[in-house]
């Protein structure tokens, strides 16, 4: 098992205040594999203090922007070191099946670190613009101390789409990982210390949940960099409102694979397996209504249906491993009650259903509806886990509005032997990411967020890296 009895606060290895544990429990044994501390109020009030001298007398948002980005090509190096580490800790934590830990849970967020390194050694902190007087001197200036706060999914990736940018604009950061998977973060931790990251920059404190909203609510944040579900959501922007303080918010969605009647099935199914089911289904992004033209609506079921129940169910540390298990047995429950709502709603379960695979391990099989409309809540309602609902469309008008009746607005995607057509299909859907027979990557270099209730700002690119910089205009005579 593996046991950590300190919390990362201020550059050091520190005692919590607490006696409390979170046992981390794999979801493939239901066994428990390892124990961290579990943070306090107290611990958080500790971590905020160190983030805010650091930011408030340290000397990184005092450094320049290219002597930061030189730190984050270090830390880029250090950290893909750690990789194949960090994607076996995370399928052991969450369950992600382990050929997807290496290339969705820990590639990307190297990808990033090294991004904004390369961006920041020649962004323009400042800039001349024409005024009434002279010239006005427009600045680049750090939000501040960020609260980065992040689900159990990708818990790295997540982690570096908000701190690599914070860090590049000079922020420090107090990051709360989720409690099912806290493991992943010490690795984390003692790269930042490798990398010789100055003390109080990054702290790194896993707690609960109510322990999260002290941290939300505390006076030293500046900014809120929250990813989660919807309802959470509403509840930290509702606080930050409060306060007036600076939030981002990356939710939930309910994205719509459009089918059209050119597409070429078999050839598809590879690339949308991933689409859609990604992260054994636990992922934001994952294309989990699936719309179909009436004329073709039996073979894209017959396509679908094939399609995940072909993926193989089990341990995720087996690489052949295409559907691991939920992360919690809470999840495992909540995916199998809206199998039960599907099926109540008079959705047909063509494969799948409520039969478990296993005795052992948080597992759902791959479930696919058919005979649904788009006004069932299996439509309408992030399940988070590997459940296919496939909606019948009149014509490609009906398949646009049917994808742009939701929610959400997270992602998306079109499937089509025409690819030009495909991007005039995918200009009218309000998403803030799209693919064309794909689902979009989620590039480093680009932005990436929702429309509607799938979030506010945006993360990655130089987009992201907005979200922590403050403008400030000054003019001046003589």
């Amino acid at each position: 098992m593996i046991q950590h009895e300190t919390l990362f606060i201020g550059g050091d290895w520190v005692s919590p205040a607490g006696t409390g544990t979170i046992d981390v429990v794999s979801p493939h044994t239901e066994e428990i594999v390892g124990r961290v501390p579990e943070g306090t109020p107290a611990d958080l009030d500790r971590a905020v203090a160190a983030a805010r001298q650091a930011f408030d007398h340290g000397p990184w948002p005092r450094l320049t922007m290219a002597e930061r980005a030189e730190a984050l090509g270090r830390l880029a190096g250090l950290y893909a070191a750690r990789a194949a580490e960090l994607a076996d800790l995370i399928t052991l934590e969450m369950g992600s099946p382990i050929s997807f830990s290496h290339f969705g849970q820990v590639g990307p967020p190297t990808g990033i670190l090294q991004w904004y390194a390369d961006l920041g050694r020649t962004f323009q902190v400042e800039e001349q613009r024409p005024g009434m007087f002279g010239a006005i001197t427009v600045r680049r200036e750090p939000v501040g101390v960020v609260a980065a706060v992040v689900p159990w999914n990708v818990p790295q990736f997540v982690i570096m789409t908000k701190l690599a940018p914070a860090l590049l604009a000079g922020c420090t950061v107090v990051v709360k990982p989720a409690p099912e998977t806290p493991l992943d973060s010490y690795i984390l931790a003692e790269v930042i210390r490798e990398a010789e990251i100055p003390p109080g920059v990054v702290n790194i404190v896993a707690a609960g949940r109510e322990a999260g909203e002290h941290l939300i609510s505390h006076p030293g944040i500046d900014k809120v960099a929250f990813t989660g579900s919807t309802a959470a959501g509403r509840r930290i922007a509702s606080i930050c409102g409060e306060q007036l303080k600076r939030v981002s918010l990356e939710l939930g969605g309910k994205s719509a694979a459009i089918i059209l009647d050119d597409c070429d099935l078999p050839s598809a199914m590879g690339m949308f397996s991933i689409a859609a089911l990604l992260n054994s289904g636990q992922a934001c992004v994952a294309q989990t209504r699936i719309l179909a033209s009436r004329s073709r609506y039996d073979e894209v079921v017959q396509a679908v249906a094939e399609m995940a129940a072909g993926q193989q169910v089990g341990d995720p540390a087996d690489p052949a491993t295409g559907i691991g298990p939920m992360v919690a047995k809470r999840q495992q429950e909540r995916v199998e009650d809206y199998i039960r709502i599907g099926l109540d709603e008079g959705a047909k379960a063509v494969v799948g259903g409520l039969d478990r695979p296993f005795d052992r391990g948080w597992y759902v099989a791959p479930t696919v509806f058919a005979n649904a409309t788009n006004d069932m809540r299996i439509a309408r309602e992030e399940i988070f886990g590997p459940v296919l609902t496939v909606i019948p469309y009149d014509d490609e008008a009906d398949a646009v509005r049917i994808a742009n009746d939701s929610d959400y607005g997270l992602s998306g995607s079109v499937w089509t032997a025409d690819v030009d057509h495909g991007m005039d299909i995918a200009r009218q859907v309000r998403t803030g990411t799209y693919g064309v027979n794909m689902m979009n990557p989620l590039e480093s270099g680009t932005p990436f967020g929702g429309f509607k209730a799938s979030g506010i700002g945006r993360e990655l690119g130089p987009e992201g890296l907005a979200g922590y910089l403050e403008y400030k205009s000054i003019a001046r005579l003589g």
